[in-house]
């Protein structure tokens, strides 16, 4: 009887997060399954009397059928943009390091964090691989927690009304992303699955960063690309995978009070503006160099989790290959940098 206990508060959790979605999606909010679940999950989690647990356990399933997503993208004829692709992926490793240095400045400097804390609470990574660094590094892992979250939180917030209001897209989630499931190939899908369990497994195995979703995509690649399969994830699948990460992400803030949330908020409000800065710019030369559509270079140039970001790129139609690839070259040179850099903050603090 302890696995229904355990269950139970994931159950009623993922269902507020529903009851959000539904009324987002009737006020024609952008992105409703995502955002209304986000809303919901964070005002109810104030009451301490409700049995809430975060769906974290489906957290990694959700990622590996996302990558799948991704994975549908990639074709042969994606060959012919290579050379676009790379004269902007070479833009990420400088990009990454103005970000980091600005947004350390500002926790260092402005907000007066020790040099280590702001370092963490700056570098555009994910949520859980800057959390699990700063601490073996010995920066204050609260502060970093609540810093990154707001960051994430912020982007996950506004970049869907930027885009709806400078591309004209809907995002009000009633048009259709794939196939019905009802109009799904059940051989596609029995391959899709196989695929999505053994690129999951597989990237863990080869602790790849990010392995849930790196390795399906990996894998989806080759089938869509080989021609062995052709239909997609089900429409409501995308549905469910945003309701199952917004009511993750609705949990960040639980345990804290009101009035650290509402400083915590303030203060990474500042740092969005320097993301927002550099971003912009960052797009802009991109934008001037390349010929890929604003859509695509938005997204692949703005510093929000990876699944997110990519989530947001499946709905709004945008480049998928294109926006996938940037946000794991970032995340990878985050993870191999971050390291690196932390020696040399050491060696000049012990001086």
């Amino acid at each position: 009887m302890l696995w229904p206990k355990r269950f139970l508060p994931v159950l009623t959790s993922l269902l507020i997060g529903l009851i959000g979605a539904i009324i987002f999606s009737y006020l024609r909010t952008p992105l409703p399954w995502l955002l209304g679940a986000i809303v919901a999950i964070a005002i109810a989690s104030r009451f301490e009397a409700l049995p809430l647990r975060s769906p974290k356990m489906f957290s990694a399933p959700a990622r590996a059928v996302l990558g799948i997503t991704i994975g549908s993208a990639f074709h042969p004829d994606i060959l012919k943009y290579l050379g676009d692709f790379i004269s902007s992926l070479v833009l990420i490793l400088p990009f990454v390091i103005v970000v980091t240095f600005c947004g350390m400045l500002y926790y260092w400097k402005w907000l007066k964090f020790d040099k280590m804390t702001a370092y963490f609470s700056a570098m555009p990574g994910g949520l859980l691989e800057m959390v699990m660094l700063a601490e073996s590094m010995g920066a204050n892992v609260y502060k970093v927690t609540l810093t990154q979250s707001s960051r994430l939180l912020f982007i996950v917030f506004t970049l869907p009304f930027i885009i709806q209001a400078l591309s004209h897209v809907s995002l009000d989630g009633r048009a259709s992303i794939t196939q019905p499931f009802l109009n799904s190939d059940p051989h596609d899908m029995i391959i899709l699955t196989f695929c999505a369990l053994l690129g999951w497994w597989g990237a863990l195995k080869l602790k790849i960063p990010g392995g849930t979703m790196i390795g399906p995509m990996f894998l989806g690649a080759l089938i869509y690309g080989s021609g062995l399969v052709y239909s997609r994830p089900p429409n409501e699948v995308i549905k469910v995978i945003q309701l199952i990460l917004g009511t993750t992400v609705g949990f960040v803030f639980v345990g804290v009070t009101l009035k650290e949330i509402v400083k915590v908020l303030a203060q990474t409000l500042g740092y969005f503006f320097v993301l927002l800065l550099v971003s912009s710019l960052f797009i802009a030369i991109v934008s001037w160099m390349t010929e890929f559509p604003l859509l695509s270079i938005m997204l692949a140039f703005s510093p929000g989790g990876q699944s997110e970001m990519n989530v947001i790129a499946i709905i709004v139609g945008a480049n998928l290959p294109y926006v996938a690839l940037h946000h794991i070259v970032r995340m990878l040179l985050v993870m191999s940098v971050a390291p690196m850099f932390v020696k040399v903050l050491h060696k000049k603090e012990g001086r």
